[in-house]
């Protein structure tokens, strides 16, 4: 339709949220479908939080607000750096957004020109190679196998680097593999990106505080913090305290960075909601119970997960550092066929065939960039996890 502007076809629907779409089609016509396809914790926001919303409605704090931000909440967002990554912000290098994917929106169309290169490891979250395109840039993506652990490597980056590269995005630990870059890890990469002082780094924090096993947890401008101007670090609040649907999100850099973010996001959507920055803010200076409580949870969950898939057949799934995801390969049943006759030729095959034929909502791996592997989100009851991994283990027996 000549109508449409040319840049909507240089996108796609986002495929995590078509195939929560299918699942719930199905539902709707009776049939019994177990989705595991949408990345938010199942839990409840914490009670405190609530209440601080309903006290902020009570208060009348219901007008418009600071364009990026309440100046209490940029206090209590510079704090929380402080205090958990040792790292000075002031509220002027502090940008709030309506979810995190806004402030990741708002730098790359603050910053890209048409051409402009921005590095994307892959398996990579589904937005980040939209965004990009939607900006104008070109997304170089970096294929990160199983055998790297998913993780981009300090001669890959080196190699991809070119004169117009602007970015790189880097997300610990990772939607869709849950890999966690280690401080070694971190700093080998910020080895290089010290020799290319044009590329500037996108730090996706948003899933901080989700990692197991003993893995600390590190961000780029706490390990190098030669790189603090180049940087700009990511977080927000819908992870951490299941605070999804409540849309806060937050990035802290260079305030010239800064300004032209929130110079975009005033002739865009304006002021992030007034009743969720005041929920945000009682997220980040109340109690953090929640936090712990909710890893040991996920742990928990992650740790049946893991286990059931290595006992499919066809199916193998390392063990994420952290986050609410495993990526598990099914290298091995690819060119087999289902129960049902569906040719299994790619993992949006198998994907597809799950649904359909066991009521089971995974999203595929090449939505993320890396196939053959699917993605499920085990943000769900233990009840409900075991009974989807022994519907998947039925439906790889039957695979011949």
């Amino acid at each position: 339709m000549a109508f449409i502007s040319d840049r909507m076809a240089r996108i796609k629907p986002s495929p995590t949220m078509a195939m929560t779409a299918r699942a719930a089609e199905l539902r709707a016509e009776g049939r019994d479908v177990i989705s595991l396809s949408a990345g938010e914790p199942d839990f409840d926001t914490p009670v405190h939080i609530r209440e601080a919303a309903k006290a902020a409605i009570d208060a009348g704090h219901t007008r418009y607000t600071v364009v990026d931000g309440m100046p209490s909440l940029k206090r209590a967002i510079a704090a929380k750096f402080a205090r958990e990554n040792g790292l000075d912000y002031a509220p002027a290098q502090i940008t709030v957004g309506t979810g995190g994917k806004q402030i990741l929106f708002n730098a790359l169309m603050a910053t890209l020109d048409q051409g402009d290169e921005v590095i994307v490891p892959a398996p990579y979250w589904v937005s980040y190679p939209d965004m990009v395109l939607l900006a104008g840039g070109r997304p170089v993506v970096i294929e990160c196998g199983i055998e790297h652990g998913f993780r981009l490597t300090p001669d890959a980056l080196e190699a991809a680097i070119t004169p117009r590269t602007k970015w790189l995005i880097l997300n610990s630990p990772s939607n869709p593999s849950g890999a966690g870059y280690s401080r070694t890890r971190i700093q080998a990469l910020s080895d290089v990106l010290l020799r290319h002082p044009h590329v500037w780094i996108l730090s996706d924090d948003i899933y901080e505080h989700l990692v197991f096993d003993g893995f600390e947890f590190a961000t780029p401008a706490q390990v190098e913090p030669r790189l603090k101007n180049r940087i700009l670090t990511m977080n927000g609040v819908s992870k951490s305290y299941a605070m999804t649907g409540w849309r806060i999100g937050y990035g802290a850099g260079p305030e010239s960075l800064i300004r032209a973010m929130a110079k975009l996001q005033s002739q865009s959507t304006s002021n992030p909601c007034s009743i969720s920055q005041h929920a945000a803010e009682a997220a980040l200076t109340g109690p953090q119970d929640y936090v712990s409580d909710s890893r040991a949870a996920f742990q928990r969950r992650r740790d049946l997960v893991v286990a059931g898939l290595n006992d499919c057949p066809g199916i193998e799934c390392p063990i994420p550092q952290g986050a609410f995801y495993v990526y598990p390969s099914i290298a091995r049943l690819i060119g087999r066929t289902s129960a049902a006759g569906t040719p299994i030729d790619s993992d949006e095959a198998f994907a597809n065939a799950l649904l359909e034929e066991s009521g089971v909502a995974v999203v595929f791996g090449a939505a993320f960039g890396l196939s053959p592997h699917f993605r499920i989100s085990y943000a769900a009851s233990d009840e409900v996890l075991a009974d989807a991994v022994a519907r998947i283990r039925r439906f790889c027996e039957g695979c011949n």
